[in-house]
């Protein structure tokens, strides 16, 4: 199966690798051409716009949006779709806010185009390990992906599924987000005690490591903080700076609107707000873990 990538951060390209390695044709276009000659030297092909991209699919075409959320999303499906036809699949792949998704799948239906939202999660180690993808949009359409969407999951028939109509893959991945929020403050704090008692002298990176294997809080994110930790216990350089990047205010909303109590999501919110000003060594430890899954830039810390 061929398809269109628009979007080739570290991601996107990631992405595209793991197509071409399961047989897949990709064509890939970014506004950063170095983006774009990165992928064709790892054997993609290049294109140096989207008119371009587009004449260069087959009919009935597929291309899969990596951009950021809101207005880029717009900008990029409102330059596509003069160049598509009636049949194309548009797929956006990042974290847009799923009333977004809903009317932009309600405009494009209405224009002869299908619209799919891929709420992906795996960031910097899905090359490897495979994608977590929580899809929305029309049952035909989504089947129509199976191969791709097969391809980029950890396994045929594991870690990715149709979850609903339009809207529902980006809301349901809004909600993983918040729970993400959540088991990351609790990770961050209980490590900012351990730290903290200093006559045990306690060896941060051995707790983790004991605790990776048959503990019941397990799980890939206590993996990659024993990483962080590994590399640099004291988080030496590391600024208590937790950027966010939406789903979890989004989430929070949701809660509000829906009258369902979240406060351990709404917490760990608020507390990546307060990181913006103070010096504390959970919330270094917070953004050295979304470094780790994510590839998320770590904001360094002035030097005295």
């Amino acid at each position: 199966m061929e398809l269109g990538m628009v979007g080739l951060g570290r991601m996107g390209a990631n992405m595209v690798e793991r197509l071409m390695r399961g047989g897949h044709r990709v064509v890939g276009y970014d506004r950063d051409a170095a983006a774009v000659a990165r992928v064709v030297s790892a054997g993609a092909e290049g294109a140096d716009s989207l008119p371009s991209l587009a004449g260069n699919l087959a009919k009935p075409r597929v291309v899969w949006i990596m951009v950021p959320a809101g207005a880029p999303v717009d900008d990029t499906i409102a330059a596509l779709t003069p160049h598509l036809s009636q049949g194309d699949i548009l797929i956006d792949g990042g974290n847009s806010n799923y009333k977004d998704t809903q009317r932009r799948a309600t405009s494009l239906k209405g224009q002869g185009f299908s619209f799919v939202d891929v709420g992906t999660s795996g960031g910097v180690w899905g090359l490897k390990e495979g994608y977590s993808m929580m899809v929305g949009g029309e049952k035909a359409a989504v089947e129509r992906l199976r191969p791709l969407l097969e391809t980029l999951a950890p396994a045929k028939d594991k870690g990715w599924g149709r979850v609903g109509p339009s809207g529902s893959g980006h809301y349901v991945k809004m909600v993983h987000n918040g729970i993400e929020y959540g088991m990351m403050q609790a990770y961050a704090e209980g490590f900012a005690i351990l730290k903290q008692k200093k006559e045990f002298a306690l060896d941060l990176h051995q707790v983790a490591e004991i605790w990776r294997t048959g503990s019941v809080v397990r799980s890939w994110l206590l993996d990659l903080l024993s990483i962080a930790l590994k590399e640099n216990a004291e988080m030496e350089g590391v600024a208590p700076y937790v950027a966010d990047s939406g789903e979890g205010r989004w989430t929070v909303a949701e809660a509000v609107d829906l009258d369902v109590p979240a406060p351990v999501i709404t917490l760990s919110l608020l507390q990546r707000l307060t990181s913006r000003d103070s010096d504390s060594y959970a919330d270094k430890l917070l953004a050295a873990m979304r470094n780790q899954f994510g590839g998320h830039a770590i904001k360094s810390a002035a030097r005295k």
